[in-house]
């Protein structure tokens, strides 16, 4: 793979995962909406807290995740051992991401636009992290 292709895709998975966390974010208060529509107000109060900070973690996490990503972008183009670790690293933590989504989510969520959306920026991040991770580096 071409160093200008490497740090191409790199960048992108990078904005993609910050994208990710930031809708992550954006969508918090939506599901703490949905749970207190969709419960007694003492399930809302019982389930809510978890979830937010679940959904707020996750989110906070991947904004450096993305973040990192970028930054060491361009020493991984140019084979530099420190960046390919840190863009395998990333890579492999996000590859595990669609996979237990489907494992414990299933499908019944992808009705919601913005399940889709992340599900989405998710994968495209996935795929192109990991080629561009793992391809032979320059020497």
């Amino acid at each position: 793979m071409p160093p200008g292709v490497r740090l191409a895709i790199l960048r992108v998975g990078g904005v993609l995962l910050v994208a990710l966390g930031a809708l992550h974010l954006a969508v918090t208060p939506i599901i703490a909406r949905l749970i207190a529509g969709s419960t007694s107000p003492a399930g809302a109060a019982w389930l809510t807290p978890p979830m937010l900070l679940n959904h707020v973690v996750v989110g906070i996490l991947l904004l450096p995740l993305g973040g990192l990503t970028f930054y060491a972008a361009s020493g991984a183009a140019r084979g530099e051992r420190w960046a390919l670790v840190i863009c395998r690293a990333v890579a492999v933590a996000i590859a595990a991401l669609p996979v237990t989504l489907l494992v414990l989510m299933g499908g019944r969520y992808f009705g919601a636009a913005p399940f889709v959306a992340a599900t989405g920026i998710l994968a495209a991040a996935c795929l192109a992290l990991l080629a561009a991770a793992f391809w032979p580096a320059p020497h």
